[in-house]
């Protein structure tokens, strides 16, 4: 996220805070519900440098969200059921889906305890490489080689970036400028990059993917719980939008072949990697539709209206941001205002 749109985003929820104009635009803007998008769970670590703390929530923030959820009247409920409210196109009471993304280790470790005293339904995104110890969480890479480096040099999107990071401050810099070059770019730009600097580093990518996500056999067991929902997030984590047709089409129908042989049941839903307009648009929702899913997930923000009926596979969400770890910020984001605002008044942005 650029600078200049954290600035606007943080200006939009400031003009919510001092002016209560959510509460009048609410009954407009809420929706039917929303599809809430977690990632790590754990406690706050309190480190200088962290620059993927906004993938983050602590366990009581979770325990707290999902108490405010439930005063407020808001029905958490399963994937499945959200789905069957949007055919119906009615709902007694506003829904929240709570779905995470990629399969962390922490989330049975700090999520699900949270979960279970709750009795909350929750989807699961998995990615098969990260289950497999296969594929790379480069973002998190890119984390620990900065965090390790006293200065990085690298060419990234054809741009040299040459920076000291011997402090948390540079090592911000270092990290936000390499990071907005590489998403900039495509996936081979953004391994090989990723790669030589996980080199100078001397990192493990794989040692890291095997310590941080859990494996199938602990998958196998998650899949079974009662409150469980199962969906697949592709093989690599690739930008669906960044990569060839056929590539695309490997990606999501042999994370869902992994996942049916490895966890022995279906998987009906869909997570697209990364989920924002540049990395999954169009080509992506049709072929989620020629594939056969029932529904699929972007990380595009907005509420769940009637009209979604007609765009399962086009699904907004709304993040719940490491940074925003407080209740009046979602209550200011359920009420759909600033998606509203964002998006023109337009409710279905698939295109």
């Amino acid at each position: 996220m650029t600078k200049w749109r954290r600035f606007a985003i943080e200006a939009g929820m400031e003009f919510f805070r001092a002016s209560g104009a959510h509460r009048l635009a609410e009954p407009f803007t809420r929706g039917l519900g929303a599809i809430l998008m977690f990632h790590r769970v754990r406690p706050r670590l309190e480190q200088a440098f962290e620059p993927n703390q906004p993938l983050e929530i602590t366990p009581e923030f979770l325990n707290a969200l999902i108490l405010w959820l439930r005063q407020r009247g808001v029905a958490i409920v399963s994937l499945e059921t959200a789905l069957t409210r949007l055919r119906d196109g009615a709902s007694a009471a506003p829904f929240a889906v709570l779905t995470f993304d990629d399969g962390y280790r922490d989330f049975v470790e700090h999520a699900l305890p949270v979960l279970e005293r709750h009795g909350a339904p929750f989807t699961l995104y998995i990615t098969a490489g990260y289950a497999d110890a296969s594929a790379r969480l480069w973002w998190v890479e890119l984390e620990e080689a900065v965090r390790r480096l006293d200065r990085v040099d690298v060419v990234a999107g054809g741009k040299r970036v040459s920076r000291a990071a011997a402090t948390a401050e540079e090592k911000r810099a270092a990290f936000a400028e390499i990071y907005a070059q590489l998403r900039a770019g495509d996936e081979a730009e953004l391994l090989r990059v990723v790669t030589a600097l996980s080199a100078e580093a001397r990192l493990e990518p794989l040692a890291l993917t095997r310590r941080l996500c859990l494996g199938w056999s602990e998958l196998r067991a998650l899949s079974r719980h009662e409150l469980a929902t199962v969906g697949a997030h592709s093989v690599t984590h690739a930008r669906l939008a960044k990569v060839d047709c056929a590539a695309a089409i490997y990606e999501m129908t042999e994370s869902r072949l992994r996942i049916e042989s490895e966890l022995e049941r279906p998987v009906r839903h869909f997570c697209y990697p990364v989920g924002d307009p540049t990395s999954a648009g169009r080509r992506e929702f049709e072929l989620a539709a020629l594939l056969g899913f029932a529904s699929a997930a972007t990380t595009r923000p907005g509420m769940i209206f009637p009209a979604h009926c007609d765009h399962l596979l086009a699904l907004p969400r709304l993040s719940v941001n490491g940074r925003h770890q407080s209740l009046a910020a979602l209550d200011i984001l359920l009420s759909g205002a600033p998606f509203a605002l964002m998006n023109a008044g337009r409710r279905v942005m698939a295109a």
